[in-house]
């Protein structure tokens, strides 16, 4: 008979595993919600990574609790385990050990895989090791595969609607900037108002916000819409016609303020006298001043580095990686598709920044289960010595934050491998259809979390982005179908490779010869 604390090794080894598992989820999915903007230009590799970060911990934290429950006993027969609550411990961690060395594998090889699809074929594999095909739950499974199937067709329909409509009534047109000018306010209103209707109506694990009517939620959403439509037409568009058409030199936060900005000329006069100063100087300093500056470097380089400077070096090198070098296939693929003005797609950045923020606070709230749910089990059985038979023990704050710090690092030191895949590969991506894509997957993430289905991001952002590169002008021609072969590849072999890790552990260890 089990007691309350008994195997903690278990649960020591079951943190481990979790703290790896989301590890991987950070270094895998990462490319699913800001590859595009980092392909389109958008954004940086840094500031995507330090804004992802940011938004993926919320989302883990925030809005992660209830797909935790799915996952967490909605695969496999509980009651299997009600007599011996360790054995569940047992196969919690084996399934951990499973989804994360697949994951992990995966991740080192630059290749796109549903962490989703790991957990799950893991959480089976290890049901099965033990008890036989009678242990896992089929309807369960079934559900979650068809999830599979219709996650990336319902996105890419998502995603086609936005799309098409933004080229019709901006792109396409000779006067697209002035067109998208005036559509700007309430682009960003529609997103505002979902972002907000979603997070409500989601809710927060420590907060009763979700309990409010659907009316007040709607009221709520339209409110905060306005008020940024408001400002977007007061400010916004002041800014971006004042920067786009004037080409006026404003800073960033010039547009929260820039009514009261006066107008600024610009600058290539002042940049043509200082290259000319320039110049000068060191016309005077000659060819030797040029040989002590590359010697001083050169210098610097043969100085060897302290064990900080290596560390650092070696924490931060995944943020030093370029991932739109492309190759000449790439570059040929980008060419088929169809561009449109510079000016009018540079309206899209914020926008597509803000739906990559959406898109990764959607991801971090659903994937998060995929390595906390299974912690969450174990952590509840070693805390009370009995099985969870109700499934409606609450998913520890704590918890919630370990996962999510768990993802950052790997988002942060990793993660550059599989965004270098996704990034803009599969087809040309311009900050228009980033916004798009991505706003198109967090709609289908974040309605399917809600609803407690573990729908695959990449299967989302994959359906996504393969359907903006067809209706976007180039047709199948502009989706490199090659590299959606290798990715469906990847998804195919995730579920038997996690599973029959974690299958074979745990029939091992059970099947063991015991000390008596």
């Amino acid at each position: 008979m089990m007691n309350p604390g008994d195997y903690t090794f278990l649960f020591a080894l079951g943190m481990i595993f979790a703290f790896l598992d989301s590890y991987g989820i950070g270094a895998n999915d990462v490319s699913n919600s800001f590859g595009a903007a980092v392909g389109s230009g958008a954004l940086n590799l840094k500031q995507a990574v330090f804004i992802a970060s940011i938004c993926e911990f919320l989302g883990a934290f925030l809005m992660g609790s209830s797909t935790a429950d799915t996952i967490k006993g909605g695969l496999i027969d509980v009651t299997l385990f009600k007599d011996q609550p360790e054995l569940l411990m047992l196969a919690m961690v084996c399934a951990l050990v499973g989804s994360s060395t697949w994951v992990l594998f995966a991740s080192s090889r630059g290749l796109p895989v549903s962490t989703t699809h790991a957990i799950v074929g893991a959480i089976t594999g290890a049901g099965i090791g033990g008890f036989g095909l009678g242990a896992v739950k089929w309807s369960g499974i079934g559900t979650i595969v068809l999830s599979w199937l219709i996650s990336p067709l319902i996105a890419g329909i998502v995603t086609a609607i936005i799309f098409l409509f933004t080229r019709f009534v901006i792109l396409k047109h000779t006067n697209s900037l002035e067109r998208g000018l005036i559509a700007i306010p309430f682009y960003f209103a529609v997103t505002i108002a979902i972002n907000v209707f979603y997070i409500i109506f989601k809710g927060s694990p420590g907060l009763s916000i979700s309990k409010l009517p659907i009316g007040g939620i709607i009221g709520i959403s339209f409110g905060v819409a306005f008020l940024v439509y408001l400002w977007c037409n007061f400010f916004l568009k002041v800014y971006l016609r004042r920067k786009l058409v004037g080409e006026e030199p404003l800073k960033w936060y010039h547009a929260f303020y820039v009514r009261f900005v006066s107008t600024r000329s610009h600058p290539a006069d002042l940049e043509d006298v200082s290259a000319a100063e320039k110049n000068g100087k060191l016309g005077e300093t000659g060819v030797e001043s040029d040989g002590s500056v590359n010697s001083g470097l050169a210098a610097l380089e043969d100085k060897p580095l302290t064990m900080f400077q290596k560390l650092k070096k070696k924490a931060f090198h995944g943020l030093n990686q370029d991932i739109n070098a492309n190759t000449e296939e790439v570059d040929n693929l980008h060419d088929k598709a169809t561009r449109y003005d510079p000016k009018t797609e540079q309206l899209f950045c914020t926008l597509q920044v803000l739906t990559a923020c959406f898109s990764s606070f959607a991801h971090g709230s659903n994937d998060v289960a995929n390595a906390i749910g299974p912690l969450t089990t174990i952590y509840y059985v070693w805390q009370h010595g009995m099985v969870d038979m109700s499934g409606t023990a609450p998913v520890p704050a704590w918890i919630l934050a370990y996962g999510g710090i768990a993802i950052d690092i790997g988002l942060l030191t990793y993660g550059y491998r599989v965004m270098a895949t996704l990034g803009n590969n599969i087809c040309f991506v311009s900050p228009s259809r980033g916004f798009s894509l991505s706003l198109g997957t967090s709609l289908t993430v974040l309605t399917c979390s809600k609803l407690g289905l573990p729908v695959s991001t990449t299967h989302c952002i994959t359906g996504a982005t393969t359907s903006v590169g067809i209706v976007s002008g180039g047709g199948v021609k502009s989706v490199n179908w090659k590299i959606l072969g290798l990715i469906a590849s990847s998804w195919v072999f995730t579920l038997p490779a996690a599973g029959v890790v974690s299958g074979l552990l745990f029939a091992l260890i059970i099947n063991s010869p015991h000390k008596m």
